[in-house]
Order: structure tokens, then C-alpha cells, then sequence
């Protein structure tokens, strides 16, 4: 499919992020069967079901694809159906509901809690740490792709590249450190059962209702302040990191493949923020210095893996400047890139 230069509509959207490449239907095809997706109904599990379903349909292999969630809004549940999609309702913190998941020889965990993890901790960790830990002990005889975040990392040099998956984690605040206990109960399992299983860390993946690109493109257009202490980023669209979850399929191992997943550029919020005011026709604001350390991922291995994102920067600050213009829809959830002291 060929990149558009502008999105009008939810429903554009949803096909450039679910229509699938070559190669990710070449990846279905390699792991035939079906796919259990846990924490379907998040951010950017709707389009990853889709986009596996689409895929697995062009490279003619059996298997569904099954979502499941607590699926508390109901519109999500209908559109992964009205697309293909086999839904089950459950409550992942719940050992019955557990249990009684189906069988499957390839699961992408995707569930976790972030935001409102500061006065609420114990229900953080036990998203991040208990359910994982139950997840790779009933789904040991699988095949798991498990989500995971770059807030495992310390701040490092802004200047620099970034962590690579071989040097020192040193997660900031208690969400970063539950998602470490998330990697570590999936490294445990696979340890103890052989269970193939791949971590990806991501940040921050970049969707038009949602992502750094959207906040900074929201501050800009209503004139608000854009804060530059985390003065650096990396993105990834997310049709791009979906379709690397899926092909990581074929890449778990055990002991775990680890692959931080985001563009191989970094970037400063400033230039960001500068190159949407063009396209906006506004200046923007800015609020605070850029720090010395930023959090930050070495894509190396990602890109010797699946070679470089399709879609590159300048596509992605078209259609989100595009998109502001126009008053797209969000999701309204700020991804609160800005944020040094780890508080969510």
C-alpha cells in the first residue's frame, strides 16, 4: 500500500494501519494457527488484531484471531468483530478468567497499567508483575510476544544513542520498575518452562488520535506551552510497530529476544514542535530548558532485524499537523512524554 499524504478520516486511518505488507503476511504465514491477543482493547491493540487478521487471510493459513479484554467499551469489542476478530471477555487479574482463556500457539500480551499507577501502586504491580507471571505459566507451551516499555531505562545523554537491550536497565519511579518485574516474570517462565517468548520494549508509538506527535501538535495549535524538559524523543508509527510484533512471532526464543522498538532517530521536542508550527501556521511555545538526559532507545537491532520503519518522520508530522487542522478525533490520553520522575 502506498503511503497517502494526508488522512481525512478514522476509517482511512484504520486501513493504512491494518493493511498488511509482505512481510508481515510472510510472518503469519511462517506461524500458522491461531493468535490469542491479551489486552486487545487498548491503544494499540484493535489495529494489531486487524492487521493479524488481514494478514493471516492473505497468506491463506488457518487460525483466528482471538482478542481478549474486560472490553468496557463496547464499541471496541464490536469493531474488532465486524472485522474479523473473535472476542473473549475477561479480567486478567481474575485466575478463573485466566484458566479459561483458549488455547493458543502464539499469544502477544499486551495488557498493563501506566496511568493512574501514582496513588494507586499495589494495582500497578499487580498488573505488571502477577498477571504476567500468571499469563507465562498457563500459556507456557505457547509461543509469547510480551509488550514492554523503554521507561525501563535510566535517563542517559541526550546527545547519545540510547540504551542497546545489552546495557544496564535502571527504571525511574515505580511503573518503570513494575514493568522490569512485567520482563522478569516472562524471563522466569521461560527459564523454568523453555517457553520461546520475545520482550519489546516500545516507545513511544505514534498513532494520529494519540502520541508525542498529537500532544505537541495540541499544545502548538492552541497555543500552549510546550515543555522541553525531556528534550529528545524517539517515535514509531504504529503500523510500523505493529507489524514488527507480529513478525517477532518468528524471532522468541528462550532465554527471551529483547528488541527495543521505536525509530532508529532521535529527536529534539523543539525541532518537533518547530517543523508542526510550520505546517500549522503557528509558532510555538515553549515552556522550561532541555535537560541534559533524556529517555531514550538504540534501535540497532530492530533495524538489522526488519530493516527501517516505512513510514518516516516527515510522513508522520504531515498527517498529525494535517489531522490537528482538520479536528481528527483523539482518544484524549496525553502519553505525558515530559514526565522525568517516572509519576504517571
Amino acid at each position: 500500500m502506498d503511503l497517502p499524504a494526508r488522512i481525512d478520516t478514522p476509517e482511512q486511518l484504520d486501513e493504512v494501519l491494518t493493511g498488511p505488507a509482505p512481510e508481515v503476511v510472510e510472518a503469519m504465514r511462517a506461524c500458522p494457527g491461531d493468535l490469542l491477543i491479551l489486552g486487545v482493547a487498548g491503544k494499540m491493540g484493535p489495529t494489531l488484531a486487524v492487521l493479524a487478521r488481514r494478514a493471516m487471510e492473505a497468506a491463506g493459513v488457518p487460525g483466528e484471531v482471538i482478542g481478549a479484554a474486560r472490553f468496557s467499551d463496547p464499541q471496541v469489542r464490536g469493531w474488532l468483530e465486524s472485522h474479523g476478530v473473535r472476542t473473549v471477555a475477561a479480567d486478567l487479574l481474575n485466575a478463573g478468567d485466566v484458566a479459561r482463556l483458549p488455547e493458543a500457539p502464539h499469544v502477544i500480551f499486551m495488557a498493563g497499567r501506566k496511568f493512574g499507577s501514582t496513588g494507586d501502586e499495589p494495582l500497578t504491580w499487580a498488573m505488571n508483575v502477577l498477571v504476567p507471571a500468571r499469563v507465562a505459566e498457563r500459556f507456557r507451551d505457547s509461543r509469547i510476544v510480551a509488550l514492554s516499555t523503554g521507561n525501563v531505562y535510566p535517563l542517559t545523554p541526550a546527545d547519545g544513542r540510547g540504551p542497546t537491550e545489552d546495557d544496564p536497565v535502571g527504571p525511574v519511579g515505580e511503573y518503570a520498575q513494575s514493568c522490569l518485574g512485567r520482563e522478569r516474570m516472562f524471563q522466569y517462565f521461560s527459564a523454568r518452562h523453555g517457553t520461546p517468548t520475545a520482550l519489546i520494549r516500545l516507545n513511544y508509538a505514534i498513532d494520529l488520535r494519540y502520541g508525542v506527535l498529537t500532544d505537541i501538535a495540541g499544545r502548538v495549535a492552541a497555543g500552549v506551552p510546550v515543555e522541553l524538559a525531556m528534550g529528545r524523543v524517539n517515535v514509531i508509527w504504529q503500523g510500523d510497530a505493529n507489524a514488527a510484533i507480529l513478525r517477532c512471532l518468528g524471532h522468541c526464543a528462550a532465554p527471551p529476544l529483547v528488541l527495543n522498538l521505536t525509530g532508529p532517530e532521535s529527536h529534539r521536542v523543539r525541532d518537533l514542535a518547530a517543523e508542526l508550527g510550520r505546517r500549522l501556521g503557528r509558532s510555538p511555545v515553549f515552556a522550561g530548558q532541555e535537560s541534559p538526559d533524556a529517555l531514550l532507545s538504540c534501535a540497532g537491532r530492530y533495524v538489522r532485524l526488519f530493516g527501517r520503519p516505512r513510514v518516516p518522520i516527515e510522513r508522520m508530522l504531515d498527517w498529525v499537523a494535517h489531522w490537528t487542522r482538520i479536528g481528527g478525533p483523539t482518544l484524549g490520553k496525553p502519553t505525558h512524554f515530559e514526565s522525568r520522575d517516572g509519576r504517571f
